[in-house]
């Protein structure tokens, strides 16, 4: 089961940075590489290339879901198994954007988490503290005994 949570950890990690360089090559095409905040330059883009991202998004939680159910035996560890991919791909998604754009600035920077079903916006830090206790606490109970 120790293989499994790596490679899934390292697929969380490089599909992170594959998300991050689309997110780049977008916030140029858009003229809003250097914004601080997403939230007013989500407003600024056309209705059309807001609902390409949505399938974008879409197409980002299949592909997990998918990697989640062909590795998992169990529905519970199904669940678990997207959960920590999950955690590692929206936490290295910002690590990626840093290291490539040095954005975002701060953890207190606003950001627009999700647009399906609508908007969630909220600051870097929330979905960064929820990806790193989702990876913590599925960790100990992994090496506690109780997902083996």
């Amino acid at each position: 089961m120790f293989k499994i949570f790596l490679f899934l950890a390292i697929f969380g990690m490089a599909m992170a940075h594959l998300e991050g360089v689309v997110v780049v090559y977008l916030r140029k095409a858009l003229g809003m590489l250097d914004s601080d905040g997403n939230r007013e330059s989500v407003e600024k883009i056309p209705s059309r290339f807001l609902k390409i991202e949505m399938t974008r998004e879409a197409a980002t939680i299949i592909m997990l879901l998918v990697i989640a159910y062909l590795t998992g035996t169990t529905w519970i560890e199904k669940g678990v198994l997207f959960l920590w991919t999950f955690a590692f791909w929206d936490l290295f998604y910002y690590l990626s954007l840093y290291i490539l754009i040095n954005w975002p600035p701060s953890l207190s920077t606003i950001d627009v988490l999700f647009l399906i079903p609508k908007p969630w916006i909220a600051p870097v830090w929330f979905p960064v503290a929820v990806s790193s206790l989702t990876i913590i606490i599925i960790a100990v109970l992994y090496a506690t005994g109780i997902l083996n």
